[in-house]
């Protein structure tokens, strides 16, 4: 059986192991909501604009009352539907965060217990209380283990282990100051905390030690051991505080969905009242741009009430992509791209 000269990792972020373009990884979950929210609006409205102005010689004939009112009238019950949906998830949330006086002990009690591991795995009195600053702590004490390990290895630099296993420790400690560097200024409740740890592939790391270790087994002493249990230990506490503060940053998110399709429903909910009450034919009559008035009318009306959905699609979209990234707790690796063949030797 051979082994590789030397370790090959996957990409440093979460964007490159997924094989997509940073306009992708933009538009899915970096970007601002209102801003994506904003474009999903522009496109139908456009697309209808050119349709009234190409496709129709007379859009008087077509946008007549009883063309326009059944459509706005569906609309209206939509938006109906949709701030009924926004209260559902407002009450999802709300029930997350009730329960008996023993369930919120025992919640209280596990927190500060993670806490005591992560601080006595990382040897600091005190972890941060922020999220960003937390989770730097558990990634320093990842760096710190791997470089302890990685003295260990070079002081029996005789050993065939010593040259792949110094390499995997250079990986790790490089892509946990970058991790660290993009945490150094994240407020949590922006998508900054959750996008610089998406991008640390804690999952990978511990497969690879653990193969690393196995594969070498017979050439460890008791010392080297010892410092790959410490690193693995470390490692695997990151796997559920990142799902913690997923967790939270999902119900921060859901919460912030419920307020913007409310803010946005109302106003929503006025236009296509007005349209069913107030259009005629003749309401709006003229062209602007060679398009026929009632065409920009129709369409910027239709548009606007059908903003809580564009937000409403906007939100889901990033939601659904980080669940999607983040679908494994521990050392299990879902996508081709972030496996490699310098740790899966044996297969």
């Amino acid at each position: 059986m051979s082994k590789p000269e030397s370790i090959s990792p996957p990409a440093d972020t979460m964007r490159e192991r997924a094989g997509n373009s940073r306009a992708k990884m933009l538009f899915l979950v970096s970007a601002n909501r209102w801003y994506i929210a904003g474009i999903l609006a522009a496109i139908p409205f456009v697309v209808v604009v050119a349709a009234g102005a190409f496709l129709f010689d007379s859009p008087q004939d077509t946008l007549t009352t009883d063309t326009v009112r059944p459509l706005f009238q569906t609309i209206f019950l939509a938006i109906v539907t949709s701030v009924v949906l926004a209260l559902t998830i407002g009450q999802l949330i709300l029930a997350e965060e009730m329960g008996a006086l023993g369930e919120q002990r025992e919640r209280m009690e596990d927190e500060i217990a993670f806490r005591k591991d992560v601080e006595e795995s990382s040897d600091i009195g005190v972890s941060p209380s922020t999220p960003a600053a937390f989770l730097q702590t558990l990634i320093a004490g990842v760096n710190h283990d791997a470089s302890d390990l990685g003295e260990i290895i070079d002081d029996e630099s005789n050993r065939e282990a010593a040259t792949q296993i110094t390499e995997f420790v250079t990986v790790v400690t490089e892509h946990g100051e970058k991790i660290t560097d993009d945490l150094a200024n994240a407020q949590f409740g922006s998508f900054n905390v959750i996008s610089a740890v998406l991008d640390y592939n804690y999952s990978w790391k511990i497969y690879a030690v653990r193969r690393l270790r196995h594969e070498h087994e017979a050439d460890l002493e008791d010392d080297d051991h010892e410092a790959f249990e410490e690193l693995i230990d470390v490692l695997t506490l990151f796997g559920p505080a990142l799902e913690h503060f997923k967790s939270l940053y999902f119900q921060w998110e859901l919460v912030n969905l419920t307020r913007a399709i409310l803010y946005t429903a109302i106003p929503a909910l006025v236009v296509s009242i007005a349209t069913v009450l107030y259009l005629s034919p003749n309401v709006l009559p003229g062209a602007a741009l060679g398009v026929d008035s009632m065409v920009w009318l129709v369409s910027a009306s239709a548009t606007f009430a059908l903003v809580p959905f564009f937000v409403l699609a906007s939100y889901v979209v990033r939601i659904a992509t980080i669940s999607k990234r983040t679908g494994s707790l521990g050392p299990f690796i879902l996508r081709d791209s972030e496996r490699t063949t310098a740790i899966d030797w044996a297969e």
